[in-house]
């Protein structure tokens, strides 16, 4: 198997989490650890961390930056993390993805062609947060915008590859994130259930 490409990872981890009380959602805990520090787990290789969001707790070597303005949304937050990307190929992510693994981030890689991969889900839904890019391609795109706009807006002319993986029955997603109470209740469940 071909090594795969240097990457940086940028996550971001920032939003208001209404609908969860305004708690810092990354730093929720799923199965004994922040869903931060999960995502930074599966990323370990990278070439370098970034996360983009409020002061929060990090490990030493991960850089933290802030999107202008603060709290102004993904493009904002996704064009603060790119002036931190040194390598030709940045894997984008969100903070709040409790079951990503180091697997599925390999698998991006090793699926990377052209402008980028993501991963579409069991619905065939884009997870516009968890992709792998061309930096160079993402920074252009991102150059184009003005003022706020939906991140599907900056990356549906990169034209990406789609990565559908197979999840194991009864195994959790790795796309699954949590937007709502619910959706935190029932990561804690599946992380609490003993694995087959």
């Amino acid at each position: 198997m071909d090594p795969l490409p240097p990457y940086t990872a940028v996550v971001l981890a920032g939003g208001r989490a209404a609908r969860l009380g305004g708690r810092a959602k990354p730093q929720l805990e799923v199965g004994g650890r922040t869903m931060l520090d999960t995502v930074l787990r599966a990323v370990e290789d990278a070439e370098r961390r970034v996360v983009v969001g409020p002061p929060q707790p990090l490990p030493d070597d991960v850089i933290r930056v802030r999107e202008q303005p603060p709290g102004g949304g993904p493009v904002a937050a996704l064009r603060a993390g790119l002036a931190e990307v040194p390598t030709d190929i940045v894997v984008l992510l969100a903070g709040d993805l409790p079951f990503l693994s180091g697997v599925t981030i390999e698998k991006l890689l090793a699926a990377f062609t052209g402008n980028g991969v993501l991963v579409v889900d069991d619905t065939g839904r884009d997870q516009l947060l968890l992709g792998a890019w061309r930096t160079s391609a993402l920074r252009a795109s991102v150059a184009r915008t003005v003022g706020p706009v939906p991140l599907r807006r900056v990356l549906a002319p990169l034209d990406a590859v789609r990565l559908r993986p197979t999840v194991p029955p009864g195994a959790p997603p790795p796309w699954l994130d949590c937007d709502t109470p619910a959706d935190l209740a029932r990561a804690r469940q599946l992380a609490a259930e003993p694995k087959e």
